[in-house]
This record gives C-alpha cells, sequence and structure tokens, in this order.
C-alpha cells in the first residue's frame, strides 16, 4: 500500500489552522512586532489614566468650611470642601497645605464670609465665590467638541494602525514567498483557497488580540480614574468598533492578499497595494475631519471600508437608529463575502506566475 502524500492526510481546516498558525508564531516571534505592540498598548493606558486623572484633578478647589458657612455654601459648584468645627482647625489645615484656603462666617464681612488664605489672596477662589448672571448655551452641544474629537482620532489611529500594518504584512509575506519559491512547495501539500484563508485568519487573530488589549485598556484606565460616566458612553461603540472592525480587517486582508500576489517582487507591492493603503488611510482622515458633520458620518458608515470608524462614532454620539449597525454590518458582511471570492480567485490565478505584474484582467480570469 502506498503511503499517503501529505496534502492526502490533511483536510481543509487543518490546513487552514497549521498556516494561520504559522502566521501567528512568525508574527510574535519578531522583535519588532512585539516592541511595536507593547509601545502602542503601554501608549494607549498612558493617554486614558492621564485623561482620567486630569478631568478627576479639575474636581474642584479644597477649601476647609466651617459648619455654619458649609450652608451658605451648598449651591456653589467648583469646591471640594473639608467640612470643619470651628475658624481655629480651618486656619490649621490652611496652614497645614491640606487645603488651599478656607471659608468662615464673618459678621463684618458685606457678604457675611471670609476667605483664610496662607500668604496670597486664591484669586480662582474669589472668582467661585463671585456672583454671576446666568448663562444660556445656544448650542449646548457644542460642549462637547473636545471629547468627540478625541474619541474620533482613537478610532481613526486604531483602525489605520491595525489595518495598515497586518494588511501591509499579508502583503509582504506573499511576495517573499513567491520571490523565494516557498510558495511552490506549500502548495504542493496545502491547496491555494486554504493558504489564503490561514493567511487572513492568521493575521486577523493578531489584530483581534490587539483590538481586544486595547479595549480591555480603555475600560480598565476609565475605571481606575473613576470616569464611569465616559465609561458608560464609550461602552457600547467600542463593542461595536470591534465587531465591525472584525469583518472590515477580513475584507481588506484578502484583498491585500490577492494584490501582492499579482507580483513577484518586494519593490513593486505598491504598484498594487497603494489603492488598498488609500482606502485604509480614508476613514482615519474623514473621521478627524467631518466628526461633527452628520452627512458626512451617515455616508461613512454605510461604506464598507469606513463603516468600522464611521458607524461606531455616530453611536457615540447618539446620532444612529437601534437599527442602523445592524443595517451597516449586514452590507460589510456581505462586501465582505463578496471580496473573499473575488481575492480568492485572483490569488489563485496569480500566485504561481513569475516575472511581470499580472494583469488585473487575467488574475480575474477563470
Amino acid at each position: 500500500m502506498s503511503t499517503p502524500t501529505t496534502g492526502s492526510t490533511l483536510s481543509s481546516a487543518q490546513a487552514v489552522w497549521l498556516v494561520a498558525e504559522r502566521e501567528i508564531g512568525s508574527k510574535l516571534r519578531s522583535k519588532a512586532f512585539v516592541i511595536s505592540t507593547a509601545i502602542l498598548l503601554i501608549g494607549a493606558l498612558a493617554v486614558v489614566i492621564w485623561g482620567g486623572f486630569a478631568a478627576s484633578n479639575n474636581s474642584g478647589t479644597p477649601v476647609a468650611v466651617t459648619t455654619d458657612a458649609a450652608a451658605v455654601l451648598s449651591t456653589t459648584e467648583g469646591l471640594d470642601i473639608t467640612e470643619v468645627g470651628d475658624r481655629d482647625e480651618a486656619e490649621a489645615l490652611v496652614e497645614s497645605g491640606d487645603v488651599d484656603a478656607a471659608i468662615v462666617v464673618d459678621a463684618e464681612s458685606p457678604v457675611g464670609l471670609a476667605v483664610i488664605a496662607d500668604s496670597s489672596p486664591p484669586s480662582q477662589l474669589l472668582l467661585q465665590l463671585a456672583v454671576t448672571p446666568t448663562v444660556v448655551l445656544l448650542d449646548p452641544d457644542a460642549t462637547g467638541f473636545a471629547l468627540g474629537y478625541v474619541v474620533a482620532i482613537g478610532f481613526g489611529v486604531v483602525f489605520l494602525f491595525a489595518a495598515s500594518m497586518f494588511g501591509g504584512t499579508i502583503a509582504q509575506s506573499v511576495v517573499e514567498e513567491k520571490q523565494t519559491r516557498v510558495v511552490e512547495l506549500l502548495i504542493s501539500a496545502i491547496p491555494v483557497r486554504a493558504l489564503l484563508a490561514g493567511k487572513v485568519i492568521g493575521n486577523t487573530v493578531l489584530a483581534m488580540g490587539q483590538i481586544l488589549i486595547l479595549a480591555a485598556i480603555a475600560v480598565v484606565g476609565l475605571t481606575i480614574t473613576d470616569q464611569t460616566a465616559l465609561l458608560q458612553g464609550l461602552g457600547g461603540p467600542i463593542a461595536w468598533f470591534a465587531v465591525f472592525f472584525l469583518f472590515g480587517f477580513i475584507l481588506l486582508a484578502s484583498l491585500f492578499a490577492a494584490a501582492a500576489s499579482m507580483v513577484s517582487r518586494m519593490e513593486d507591492i505598491g504598484s498594487t497595494t497603494t489603492p488598498l493603503t488609500m482606502l485604509v488611510m480614508a476613514p482615519y482622515f474623514l473621521v478627524i475631519f467631518f466628526f461633527d458633520n452628520p452627512v458626512v458620518l451617515g455616508i461613512m458608515s454605510y461604506v464598507p471600508f469606513s463603516a468600522p470608524v464611521g458607524m461606531p462614532m455616530r453611536l457615540f454620539l447618539g446620532e444612529a437608529q437601534w437599527w442602523e449597525p445592524l443595517l451597516s454590518l449586514a452590507i460589510l458582511i456581505a462586501t465582505c463575502v463578496a471580496a473573499i471570492a473575488i481575492g480568492a480567485r485572483i490569488y489563485q490565478n496569480s500566485l504561481l506566475r513569475m516575472g511581470a505584474r499580472v494583469k488585473l484582467s487575467e488574475a480575474l480570469a477563470r
């Protein structure tokens, strides 16, 4: 009885997982990948914690207030009040530096209160105690402009970094295997479509791993800095971002692998992958420049290549109806299936063709 070949002993699932393991292992052994990932995660954690503590530091001016003065200040905002029994105790806290100033009842003062400070008048506190007219905002939503801008940058940067890095990795891996003719050995044991699927799945696992760790960092950072209100507002959009990114990345990864298979030299990669790189960069710039434009965000949320950024941003801003992310996701998944089918045909028709760049019409031919 003849011994079966390697290709006949491997099922399609085994072949796909074998390639995926190879992709994951080679990436995890790369010092450049590990270092860049560590820098990204540490930077994200530092930004979240710094932002949280910066917000908490703005909770109010620390002041000591006597019991009889506390009732007068009950409606005054911007104060971190430490209530004390008498004036002597308040002065002691000021002298020790535990508070910036003290507020006590003073019958001789025109307003009935006196402010006690150490060496100079606390101008910020005096402004907070001043009587100011009522302020009416014609556009109260504009107060969240800065926060919306930061969230837009966050979604845009994460999508751009992960998609471009792993998309580029897939493209380089495909061309390297063609250039060294390793691919000829691989497809003698593994079907071409299984090789493509393994590459896409392996890099998707790595990319999603980064996304989930970043999401966990955001949750932990906001929790330890007591930013529960912001966490509640970001929780849903972050979860939707992870779901949209999964299918969006599979779409892009399939096309990156297909585009790279059309060339045989590293220096030619750009000629086929540049359009895809532009598609990855476009959502980043659009969400930053138009994050407060409902029309642009609405269009972005239904275009498959920008939906992973546009729809979570609209959810954060509260502009999307409950059914819109489901419809957008359905469009993305349908486009993803079509991209996989087209990418697989290009990959299969181009992988073994060496030399000059394969024309798109030839790569799509049956």
